[in-house]
């Protein structure tokens, strides 16, 4: 997905937004790890069947980031 269909299709709500935020800006993301997080919680969602992005979804694309982040830096 390019970021074009990232912004469309993984919108997200205020409190969500907020910690997308701060996890780029604490964390050390990249642009591209971003997208990759966003792309992760709407898999997340759509497994999940909840229809809308959550919160819990987008922390749970965080550990996964960060999990591959340890493993293979």
């Amino acid at each position: 997905m390019g970021s074009r269909q990232v912004s469309e299709h993984c919108k997200l709500d205020a409190e969500s937004s907020s910690y997308l935020s701060r996890a780029m800006e604490h964390l050390d993301f990249s642009a591209r790890a971003h997208d990759l997080i966003l792309e992760v919680a709407r898999t997340l969602v759509d497994l999940s069947g909840a229809g809308d992005n959550r919160a819990q979804d987008l922390l749970e694309a965080f550990q996964y980031r960060s999990l591959d982040r340890n493993l293979f830096s």
